[in-house]
C-alpha cells in the first residue's frame, strides 16, 4: 500500500512539472544588455504559460456589489416601465417604453448602480423618449432624486440607519 502511494505521488509530481514544458523554443535570442532588465519578448510571449495562469482573473468579468436599497428603490420608482433586462451582478436595469402616471410621453430608462454605498454617486439614470425628443436634465435629476429618497425610506424602514 505504501509503494502504491509513493508511485502515485511520483506520477502526479511528474505530470504537474510537465504542464508548462510544451512551448516551442524561440528561434533566436538576443540578450538584453541593460543590467537588471528582463527581455520584453519573454514577458510578452503569447506561448508563455504556466500552471498559475489558471488563477489569473485579469480577464474575468467585473462584478460590482450593488446597494440593495438603490436596486429595490429603482424598481419601485420605475414600476410603470416594463423591465426588459436586469443584471444584479453589474448593477444594470434596462426597461422598455412606458407612460408615467399622469404623463403623455413614453419613456424608457437604463439604471446603473455602480457602488455598494447609498449615495448619489452610486446611481446613474439615463432616460429616452419614444419619439426621439431629448429628455431634460431636470427630469432625469428628478427621477434620480425619487430613487434616492425611496432608497433612504427603505433603509430607515429596515432599521439600519
Amino acid at each position: 500500500m505504501r509503494l502504491q502511494t509513493i508511485i502515485g505521488l511520483i506520477i502526479v509530481t511528474a505530470a504537474a512539472s510537465a504542464c508548462g514544458q510544451n512551448r516551442a523554443a524561440p528561434t533566436e535570442y538576443t540578450p538584453n544588455l541593460d543590467a537588471g532588465k528582463t527581455d520584453e519578448r519573454q514577458l510578452n510571449d503569447p506561448n508563455r504559460s504556466t500552471i498559475w495562469d489558471v488563477f489569473n482573473t485579469a480577464n474575468a468579468e467585473q462584478i460590482t456589489n450593488v446597494n440593495r436599497y438603490l436596486w429595490t428603490a429603482s424598481l419601485d420608482v420605475l414600476n410603470f416601465l416594463p423591465v426588459q433586462e436586469v443584471d444584479p451582478f453589474t448593477g444594470v436595469i434596462v426597461t422598455g417604453y412606458g407612460t408615467p402616471p399622469g404623463g403623455g410621453r413614453q419613456y424608457r430608462a437604463t439604471v446603473h448602480i455602480s457602488d455598494p454605498a447609498l449615495a448619489a454617486r452610486s446611481l446613474s439614470v439615463s432616460l429616452q423618449t419614444s419619439g426621439g425628443a431629448p429628455v431634460s436634465a431636470a427630469t432625469t435629476r428628478a427621477v434620480e432624486d425619487a430613487i434616492l429618497s425611496r432608497a433612504r425610506q427603505l433603509r430607515i424602514a429596515d432599521n439600519k440607519f
